[in-house]
C-alpha cells in the first residue's frame, strides 16, 4: 500500500479533550512505519514545539497545524451565539507557520468568545502558505450537508477553494457514526462536482483503541459530568485512535483517492523551526561607550563601593565579564541592571537575589543582588557556564504591590508589542488524577480520598511509583476491581495538562514583535505567549521572572513605621548577620512572619538546629526539603559535636567544613570534582547537571574520569582523583555519595539570598516587633484567617491589638505606641474609597465630635457602611452604647442626607433672598436602652471585622482547650514534616462559625463543610454524610464543640480535618493524660523535664514510666501541663517521639 499520514491529530494540548501524549503518538507512528505526522489541536499551538522536536528525534516529518474555530459571521461579534465551526489548517512552509501563529493569536486576543475564533475573511487575509481541510462533522461543510443545505455547502467549498486553490481538501472520516455514514457520499459527490480533492483523516484523540475509556473520563472531567450519564458530550465510538494505514484503508475503502492525498499533503508541508537564535533586544549605552565598556564601567564602580579591598576581587570580576562578553550576554546584564536600577531609584523594594544569579560578582557589583559571592563561596559557573551555552537566568523579586510598575517600565522602554507574559500549564498530579477520576466514576468521596492518601507525598510521585512502594495501595489494587479501574484510568490521565494560566512571574522581551516569533493569547486581560518558559528559551527569546514577594512589602512597610515613629531605621545594606538575639529567636521557633521559617515543621527543625550563624540559616533553608531532610540528624550531630565529623579524604574538609561533613549544596559537588579530580568549574557544572538529572550513561563515564581522569583508550580528560592522592576506594565512595545527593542538592546561591530575607525579617521581629507585626498584618488585608492568626501571635507576644476607632484608626493597621490599632479598611462592607474620604476629612477638619458630626461630615457613606462601623466598635469613643447607635443609625443617615439635599437646593436662591435663616443642625437623641449582652457584642464584632478583638466566646473554655491534642493553628501551619502529619488522628476544640451542606456527587446524602474556630484561628472540617447525620445537632452555628478526626493534607488545598466524632466542648469526655517513658540511663533529663513541666502549666496529668525500674509515677498536681504542640515538640526532642503519648483519661 502507498504511504499514509495522519493529518487530524489532537494531543494532550487539546485540554481535557485530547488524551494522546505527544511522546506516545510519535512512538506509535514510528512503530507503524509512518514517515510524517500532523498536530492539529483545538484552536491552539501549545504543543507544536514539543511535537516538532519529538518527530525530528524519531525521524518523522512534523506537520504543524491546528483545528481552528470559525465564527458564524465576524470573529469580532459577541452576539451570544456559541456556534463555531471546525476547520483544519496545516502549515506548508515558514510563511504558513507565521500565518498560523497570527491566526491563533488574533483568535485569542480579538476573537475570543467562549472559544478562540477566526472568520473566513480573516482566513483569506492570512492564507498564504497554509493547507486547509473541511474538518470533522463539526466543520461547516459537513454540517450544512447534514442539514440539507447543499447550496450553502457548495458556496462555502467554492470560497475555500478560491482562497486556497489546490491546497483546499474535503476531509473524509469514518468512525462508524451514523452521521458520517450519511454525509460521506455527499462530501465525495461535492468534491467531484467542484474538482476538489478529498483527504482521509481519523480525528485522533488518543493513541490506542483501549485508551477510549480514559479519554471519555477526561471529557467528563472537562464537562463536570459522570461516565455513566447518557445525555452528555462524548465520543460515540472507540475509533478515535491512531490507526494503521491498513485500518484507514478499511475504514475508507470506497474512497482510495482520499488516502493518497495524505501523502501529497505531507510532501507539501516542510516547516523548519530554528532553535538557538537569539532575539534579545539591544541595550542603548550612553554616547561614546560600547555596551561592553558601559557594563565594565558600572561593574567597577560597584566594585569600589561594595568591597573594602576591591583589588582582591578584580580577578574574579574580570573573569566573569570576560565570560559574559564571550557568550554574548552583555546586553542581558544591562537590561536587567536597567530595570532594577529603575525600581530602586523609584522606591520599589527589590529582593537580595534569587536562584543561581546570586553567585555572580558582576551581579553583586551592579546591585542586581545583595549577597557577597566571595564571602559565602558562591560559584559563578552555577549561573553562567562557559562550557554550556545557554541563556542566563536572573529571577528578580519585587514588592508585590509595585511589581507591575516595573513591568510597565519595561513595556514602555521596549514597546508593548515586544513584551508578553508567559503561559504555564497546570497538570494532573497523581493524587489529583485519582480524585478527578473517582468523581466521574461516582465513587464515594471518602473512599476516593482514602485511596488518594495512600499515594506517598513525595515530590513528583507517580501512581506507578506509588504502586511499587505502597503495599497498602498495591494490595487494594490487586483485590478490588473498582479500585483497579480507578487507578488504571487515573494512570492514563496523570500528568496531562489540565488548564492554562499566566505564569506568576514570567515575562518575555524580544527584539522583534513577539507575535512574529510565537503565538499569543489572552489570559485574564494579560497577553501571554502560547509557549511555556522552557520552549521560549529554546527559541532564543529573553525570559525574565518578575516575581512579586510579599515579604519585601512587609519589610518596606515595617521600615516606614520605624521611620514614622522617629526611630533610627536599620540599614540592611550595611548590616552584618551577627546579632545573637536573631539566632535565639529562630532557635525558639518564634518565627511568625519570618521568611521561609513559619511552618510548624520548620519551627521544630530550628529548635533542634539552634542556628547561631548565617551559614546555619543558609543550610536550614537548604536542608528542610524532601530528600535533604535525611541529612538533618547528621548535620545537627556535627554541629553539636565537631569531633564526630568524618571526612572521607582531607581534601573534602575545606569544602564540607561549614556543613559539618554533609553535602548540602550543588556548589559543593562542583567544588569536590574540581578540587579532587581537577575538573574545570565549567565542566563541574555539567557533571552536577548530569547527576541531578540521573543521566546514567553520562555518569558511568564521569565516574571513570573522576577516579582516573582517562578514557578507556588512555586519552586524558581530567587529572583524576588518583593523581591527587585519593585512593580508588575513597574515590568510589565519594562519587557514590555525590550521585545519591546531587538529585536533591540545593543551590546555595538561592539559599543564601533567601537567608538574607529570613535574617532581615527575624531582625525586625526581634527589635521592632510592633512595627513588623503591623506591616505583616497589613499585607494580609482581605484574609481574615491570616489576620486572626497574626493577631493571636501578637497576643502571645504581649502586643495589644486596639479596636478600631473612628478618630484614631488609619485605613490600614497602624502603630500606636507599643500597640497596634485596628485599620478601618478591615471593617467589612466599608469600601476603601469611603474610608479614604473619612480619614481625609478627619485630617483636614479635626476629629469627629460625635456620631452626628461624623454623619454630617462624611458624604460617601450609606446605612450598610455605618452599620458595619457601629458593630466593629468604631464609635465607642463617643461613649454611646452600640445598641443605641443601631437603633437610630438608619433614620440618622436618612435625616443627614435629607438635610444635605435641602442645603444644596437652598443655595440656588441664596443670593436672591435676604435674611435666610441658617439650617439648624440635627439634634441626636438616643433611646434609653440597655447595651447588648457580651455574646451579641462579640458576634457583631466578628461579623464586622472577621476576628474577635475585645474578647472571645471561647475564653471560658480555655482550660478545656488546653487539653486538646493540638490547636487550630498547629494544623493550619503543619507541613507534614513536623509533629502533625497527613492522616494523623487529632482532637480540636472550638466554636462552629460556619456550616455549609451539599449533596454528595454519588447521591448518598448530604455532607458538610464546617468552619471551626479556636483562640488561634479557624479551619474547615470535612464531615461525611454518616457523621453529619449523627452529630448534626452539635454542628450548628455558635456551638462549642470538641471534634476528633484525621488531618487531611492536599498539595493543592489548605489543610483540613476529616471529622468522625463530635462532643460538646463542656463535656468531660475530652480529658487527657500525658505518658512519658524514660529509657534506661535517661535519668539525667529529669531536671530539664521538671523545668519544661513548670514552663507549660495546665490541667493534664503527667504519668512518668521509668523503664529501668519498671515503675509508673503520677507527678504532683503543680506539674500538670498544657500539652500544646510546642510543648510536645520539645518533649519529642528530649525523650524521642515514641516515648511521648497523650491518651484519653478513660483509656
Amino acid at each position: 500500500m502507498s504511504r499514509f499520514t495522519h493529518l487530524h491529530v489532537h494531543t494532550q494540548y487539546s485540554l481535557l479533550d485530547g488524551a494522546a501524549r505527544i511522546h506516545d503518538l510519535v512512538g506509535r507512528a514510528r512503530e507503524l512505519k509512518m514517515d510524517a505526522l500532523a498536530i492539529t489541536d483545538h484552536g491552539v499551538l501549545y504543543g507544536v514545539i514539543d511535537f516538532y522536536k519529538a518527530c525530528k528525534a524519531a525521524g518523522i516529518k512534523p506537520i504543524i497545524g491546528m483545528e481552528a474555530y470559525v465564527a458564524p459571521k465576524s470573529y469580532l461579534d459577541r452576539d451570544n451565539m456559541r456556534d463555531y465551526a471546525h476547520l483544519i489548517l496545516l502549515a506548508k512552509n515558514e510563511t504558513g507557520y507565521k500565518n498560523l501563529m497570527r491566526l491563533s493569536s488574533i483568535s485569542f486576543i480579538d476573537g475570543f468568545y467562549f472559544r478562540p475564533r477566526i472568520d473566513y475573511d480573516l482566513l483569506q487575509k492570512h492564507s498564504e502558505g497554509l493547507i486547509c481541510t473541511s474538518a470533522c462533522l463539526a466543520g461547516d461543510i459537513p454540517s450544512l450537508l447534514l442539514n440539507n443545505k447543499d447550496r450553502e455547502a457548495k458556496e462555502l467549498a467554492k470560497r475555500l477553494s478560491f482562497i486556497f486553490k489546490d491546497d483546499f481538501y474535503i476531509e473524509l472520516q469514518n468512525h462508524g457514526l451514523p452521521e458520517q455514514v450519511k454525509v460521506l457520499p455527499k462530501l465525495d459527490e461535492l468534491a467531484k462536482e467542484l474538482g476538489i480533492k478529498t483527504v482521509a483523516a481519523n480525528d485522533i484523540h488518543y493513541v490506542n483503541k483501549e485508551d477510549a475509556p480514559a479519554q471519555d473520563a477526561l471529557l467528563c472531567i472537562q464537562t463536570n459530568r459522570f461516565v455513566d450519564e447518557e445525555d452528555r458530550m462524548k465520543m460515540s465510538a472507540d475509533e478515535f485512535y491512531l490507526k494503521s494505514a491498513e485500518e484507514m484503508r478499511e475504514a475508507l475503502f470506497d474512497y482510495p483517492e482520499s488516502l493518497e492525498s495524505t501523502a501529497e499533503i505531507a510532501d507539501k508541508c516542510n516547516v523548519e523551526i530554528r532553535f538557538g537564535e537569539r532575539h534579545m533586544p539591544g541595550f542603548q549605552a550612553p554616547p561614546g561607550l560600547t555596551n561592553a565598556q558601559y557594563l565594565r564601567k558600572l561593574c567597577y564602580e560597584g566594585l569600589e563601593r561594595k568591597f573594602t579591598e576591591p583589588e582582591a576581587v578584580c580577578e574574579r570580576l574580570d573573569y566573569e565579564l570576560g565570560v559574559v562578553e564571550s557568550m554574548g550576554f552583555v546586553d542581558y546584564f544591562l537590561i536587567v541592571w536597567d530595570f532594577i536600577h529603575y525600581a530602586k531609584t523609584h522606591g520599589i523594594a527589590v529582593g537580595p537575589g534569587r536562584g543561581s544569579g546570586a553567585g555572580s560578582v558582576a551581579a553583586y557589583c551592579l546591585d542586581i543582588t545583595d549577597v557577597d559571592p566571595i564571602k559565602y563561596d558562591l560559584l559563578f559557573e552555577r549561573f553562567l557556564n562557559p562550557d554550556r551555552i545557554s541563556m542566563p537566568d536572573f529571577d528578580i523579586d519585587f514588592c508585590y504591590e509595585r511589581r507591575q510598575e516595573v513591568i510597565d517600565y519595561v513595556v514602555e522602554k521596549y514597546g508593548a508589542d515586544h513584551v508578553a507574559q508567559i503561559i504555564t500549564f497546570g497538570s494532573m498530579a497523581a493524587r489529583a488524577a485519582i480524585r478527578d477520576v473517582g468523581r466521574v466514576l461516582r465513587m464515594p468521596y471518602g473512599e476516593v480520598d482514602r485511596i488518594a492518601k495512600m499515594i506517598p507525598g513525595e515530590l513528583n510521585i507517580t501512581i506507578a511509583r506509588a504502586l511499587e512502594i505502597s503495599t497498602e495501595l498495591r494490595d487494594l489494587y490487586d483485590r478490588d476491581e473498582q479500585v483497579k479501574k480507578l487507578i488504571d484510568l487515573a494512570r492514563k490521565l496523570e500528568g496531562l495538562p489540565r488548564h492554562a494560566s499566566t505564569h506568576a512571574a514570567g515575562v518575555v522581551i524580544s527584539a522583534l514583535p513577539t507575535a512574529e516569533l510565537v503565538p499569543l493569547q489572552k489570559n485574564d486581560e494579560a497577553v501571554t505567549t502560547q509557549f511555556p518558559m522552557g520552549t521560549l528559551e529554546e527559541l532564543g527569546l529573553l525570559k525574565m521572572d518578575f516575581l512579586g514577594l510579599r515579604t519585601l512589602t512587609v519589610i518596606r512597610d515595617a521600615l516606614d513605621f520605624i521611620r514614622q515613629g522617629g526611630h533610627e531605621v536599620p540599614d540592611f545594606s550595611r548590616m552584618e548577620f551577627d546579632d545573637p538575639g536573631v539566632y535565639e529567636l529562630m532557635s525558639r521557633g518564634d518565627t511568625d512572619g519570618v521568611f521561609q521559617f513559619e511552618s510548624s515543621g520548620m519551627r521544630l527543625f530550628l529548635n533542634q538546629l539552634k542556628p547561631d550563624c548565617f551559614e546555619d540559616i543558609i543550610a536550614g533553608i537548604s536542608l528542610y526539603r524532601p530528600g535533604p531532610m535525611e541529612q538533618i540528624p547528621r548535620y545537627i550531630e556535627g554541629k553539636n559535636d565537631p569531633a564526630s565529623v568524618h571526612y572521607e579524604h582531607e581534601l573534602l574538609k575545606p569544602i564540607l567544613k561549614k556543613t559539618y561533613g554533609c553535602m548540602v549544596y550543588q556548589e559543593q559537588v562542583m567544588q569536590i570534582v574540581r578540587d579532587l579530580a581537577g575538573y574545570s568549574l565549567g565542566r563541574s557544572d555539567l557533571v552536577r547537571r548530569a547527576m541531578a538529572k540521573k543521566k546514567h550513561d553520562v555518569m558511568a563515564k564521569e565516574r571513570q574520569y573522576f577516579i582516573s581522569g582517562i578514557e578507556k583508550d588512555g586519552k586524558v580528560i581530567v587529572p583524576g582523583a588518583l593523581k591527587n592522592g585519593v585512593s580508588r576506594a575513597s574515590a568510589e565512595r565519594i562519587f557514590d555519595e555525590m550521585m545519591e545527593f546531587a538529585s536533591y542538592a540545593f543551590n546555595k546561591s538561592h539559599a543564601a539570598a533567601y537567608a538574607v530575607l529570613a535574617y532581615r525579617t527575624a531582625y525586625l521581629k526581634l527589635h521592632y516587633p510592633v512595627e513588623f507585626m503591623t506591616a505583616l498584618i497589613n499585607s494580609f488585608l482581605g484574609s481574615p484567617e491570616k489576620i486572626a492568626e497574626y493577631i493571636y501571635s501578637c497576643n502571645q507576644s504581649g502586643i495589644k491589638i486596639l479596636p478600631p476607632d473612628i478618630n484614631k484608626s488609619m485605613p490600614r493597621f497602624s502603630v500606636e505606641g507599643e500597640n497596634i490599632r485596628f485599620g478601618l479598611a478591615a471593617v467589612r462592607n466599608v469600601g476603601e474609597g469611603a474610608i479614604g474620604d473619612i480619614v481625609k476629612e478627619r485630617d483636614k477638619n479635626g476629629p469627629f465630635t460625635d456620631f452626628y458630626d461624623f454623619l454630617r461630615r462624611s458624604e460617601n457613606i450609606n446605612k450598610r457602611m455605618v452599620e458595619g462601623l457601629i458593630k466593629s466598635g468604631c464609635f465607642d469613643c463617643f461613649k454611646v452604647r452600640r445598641s443605641q447607635l443601631m437603633a437610630v443609625h438608619e433614620s440618622a443617615v436618612a435625616s443627614v442626607a435629607n438635610d444635605r439635599k435641602n442645603q444644596e437646593d437652598g443655595q440656588i436662591s441664596l443670593f436672591d433672598v435676604k435674611d435666610v435663616p441658617a439650617f439648624e443642625p440635627l439634634k441626636m437623641d438616643f433611646p434609653n436602652i440597655k447595651e447588648y449582652d457580651t455574646k451579641t457584642l462579640l458576634s457583631m464584632e466578628k461579623e464586622a471585622l472577621g476576628v474577635y478583638i475585645s474578647g472571645h466566646p471561647l475564653h471560658e473554655y480555655r482550660s478545656v482547650l488546653s487539653k486538646m491534642s493540638a490547636s487550630v493553628i498547629d494544623v493550619v501551619q503543619a507541613d507534614g514534616k513536623g509533629r502533625i502529619k497527613d492522616n494523623d488522628r487529632i482532637r480540636l476544640g472550638g466554636l462552629v462559625t460556619g456550616v455549609k451542606k451539599k449533596a454528595t456527587k454519588s447521591g448518598n446524602g448530604m455532607m458538610g463543610f464546617v468552619t471551626l474556630e479556636d483562640l488561634t484561628g479557624s479551619i474547615e472540617l470535612t464531615v461525611f454524610p454518616t457523621v453529619l447525620q449523627k452529630f448534626s445537632s452539635l454542628l450548628e452555628q455558635d456551638s462549642a464543640v470538641c471534634v476528633s478526626g484525621r488531618v487531611s493534607m492536599r498539595e493543592d488545598q489548605a489543610n483540613t480535618v476529616v471529622a468522625d466524632e463530635v462532643v460538646p466542648l463542656s463535656s468531660g469526655m475530652v480529658s487527657q493524660k500525658l505518658y512519658l517513658k524514660l529509657k534506661p540511663g535517661n535519668a539525667t533529663v529529669l531536671p530539664r523535664l521538671k523545668q519544661l513541666l513548670q514552663r507549660f502549666p495546665g490541667n493534664i496529668p503527667v504519668i512518668i514510666y521509668d523503664e529501668e525500674s519498671n515503675k509508673k509515677m503520677l507527678v504532683p498536681k503543680e506539674y500538670y501541663v498544657n500539652a500544646t504542640s510546642a510543648f510536645l515538640d520539645l518533649m519529642d526532642e528530649m525523650l524521642g517521639r515514641e516515648n511521648v503519648k497523650t491518651v484519653d483519661s478513660k483509656q
